[in-house]
């Protein structure tokens, strides 16, 4: 049974004190209010990792996970942070290949190989990003796109490895623009991304690897996107640095 999972990615914000605050209010919300099982992340700047997961101490439902890494094991690469650093801290997770890094940092598939790999060696468990550009959507490209992207930076892996990695389906036209995927075209190409992964390592592999929506996720529209029977989960941007806001999204599942 694959899991439900609520990632927060809250890219480069908060202050150390706003990001102890919004830990803390969450660890009571999420104890208080959610009742399914539900596993959450809070994917949090670098230096907030450690304080964080300090916070959180034995909760088991709550993790933290890391916005990227390196692709290199060590060694002179100032400003990287690598899979080896992120495990001695005891962290589980960490986003791969998420839009803005695509766009603003210029990772391709290839470059993205090498962190997936470095990160399964590494015990993580990649949170692997993809998605289509609205000019693709509109030229009726984004199938094509998004399977490209998947299998060029994934399908190299056994079927027991590709079973320990999260993927994120994310369409770049709805990140922090307000717009969003409707519920239908969110499970239309989790959908596909699952069908695809069954084609290369059959249908009860696919059956295991949760696929989470990311794209301007909130209160309101979360629920409807998470019915759907593909979507196991979402990816959450901005809303997730509002705890009551967030919270609601976490019981939408």
């Amino acid at each position: 049974m694959r899991s439900k999972i609520v990632a927060g990615n809250w890219k480069m914000n908060k202050t150390l004190e706003e990001a102890q605050t919004l830990t803390s209010e969450l660890i009571g919300m999420i104890a208080d209010e959610v009742k399914g099982n539900v596993k959450v992340v809070l994917c949090t700047p670098f230096p907030y990792l450690v304080p964080v997961k300090n916070l959180l101490g034995s909760n088991a439902r709550i993790s933290v996970g890391a916005q990227n890494c390196s692709e290199h094991a060590s060694g002179a690469y100032t400003g990287e942070t690598s899979a080896s650093m992120l495990k001695s801290m005891g962290v589980p997770y960490v986003i791969l290949g998420h839009s803005e890094r695509r766009q603003y940092f210029g990772e391709d598939s290839k470059l993205l190989t090498k962190k997936t790999d470095i990160a399964l060696a590494n015990g993580l468990t990649p949170i692997f990003c993809c998605g289509e550009p609205l000019e693709v959507r509109e030229a009726n490209g984004h199938e094509q796109l998004v399977k490209k992207q998947v299998e060029e930076a994934l399908f190299h892996l056994s079927a027991e490895a590709i079973q320990k990695v999260v993927i994120a389906y994310e369409p770049v036209w709805a990140i922090g623009t307000g717009k969003t995927a409707t519920a239908q075209q969110a499970q239309d190409m989790h959908a596909i991304i699952r069908k695809h992964l069954a084609a290369k390592y059959g249908q009860a592999v696919a059956e295991e690897i949760s696929i989470l929506y990311g794209g301007s996720v909130n209160a309101a529209n979360a629920k409807e996107l998470f019915a759907n029977p593909d979507v196991d989960g979402g990816l959450v941007g901005g809303a997730s640095l509002k705890s009551r806001e967030f919270t609601e999204i976490i019981k939408s599942i």
